[in-house]
């Protein structure tokens, strides 16, 4: 299926991690130009080289070109100076994913740490984390769409958004606002300057990234932890997802194949929120 994405231009928060580095490399092979804006510059570097690896035995494909910039999305003057960048390279920018995001054990409750004493500063660093990465960088380059009157955004949420996570109450509550922001954004940018700028987020279940990985599986067994037990006992599909799974939901949404989806929060979760558990 041809997306017609060739020659456009992505910018790609959180670039340098496991979903959103997939969604690089899927938007690279459709053509697609990306600029991963990374709080560690190594991490999207490494991604750029694994990408290069992976379509090396594809010489003749039409592949988009890559540029990495080290990028505070927290930080408005951060964002302000990767867009420059980015304008710098590549002209435009056709596409944003606020991929950026995730949660300190500060802000999660657990058997050494009450709901009660958790320190307000935590919740609130774990908050922006989640909501004002996708903000801020909405602000800076939806200006550009608003101005040309056309522009994709997607935000990476979670399914933490749609139903709070025992435990993660931080990262639930940022996601859930990430998800009210997609929404108000889809009206906002539709009913201010063009029906052709579309927002959108996707929310993943439980993916299996080399963050939690030994999390969930037992690094010499290889079988489920007990928290890993836990979580599959609520997924209909019976199994964790891989990033890559994410990728087809990415590419429908900044495709021409979904113009008259926007405010959407498209679950990818193998049936997670659509079991109540009985």
């Amino acid at each position: 299926m041809d997306l017609n994405l060739t020659g456009k231009v992505a910018v790609v928060t959180g670039g340098g991690g496991s979903i959103c580095g997939e969604i690089v490399k899927a938007l690279v092979g459709e053509g697609v130009h990306a600029a991963i804006w990374d709080l560690c510059l190594e991490s999207a570097e490494r991604r750029v080289k694994e990408i290069d690896l992976f379509y090396g035995k594809s010489p003749d494909k039409a592949l988009g070109k890559v540029l990495t910039v080290e990028c505070n999305v927290l930080n408005k003057k951060n964002v302000d100076r990767a867009l420059e960048n980015t304008l710098k390279r590549f002209g435009t920018v056709d596409i944003l994913i606020n991929g950026a995001g995730g949660s300190k054990k500060e802000a999660t409750t657990s058997p050494e740490l009450e709901f009660f004493d958790i320190d307000p500063g935590s919740l609130n660093d774990v908050m922006k984390l989640n909501y004002l990465s996708a903000v801020i960088p909405s602000q800076a380059v939806g200006r550009i769409f608003a101005k040309r009157k056309s522009g994709v955004i997607i935000n990476i949420s979670s399914i933490a958004g749609l139903q709070p996570l025992t435990r993660a109450i931080a990262y639930s509550n940022g996601k859930a606002a990430t998800n009210n922001f997609t929404q108000w954004l889809a009206v906002h940018m539709a009913k201010n300057f063009s029906s052709k700028i579309r927002v959108n987020a996707i929310a993943p279940g439980f993916i299996l990234t080399e963050q939690n990985r030994f999390l969930l599986i037992d690094e010499k067994t290889q079988k489920y932890t007990e928290r890993g037990k836990q979580i599959i006992n609520f997924v209909p599909m019976k199994r964790l997802g891989n990033p890559n799974e994410i990728v087809g939901a990415a590419l429908w949404l900044v495709s021409d194949r979904a113009t008259f989806v926007t405010g959407a929060v498209v679950p990818v979760d193998g049936g997670f929120t659509a079991f109540s558990g009985v």
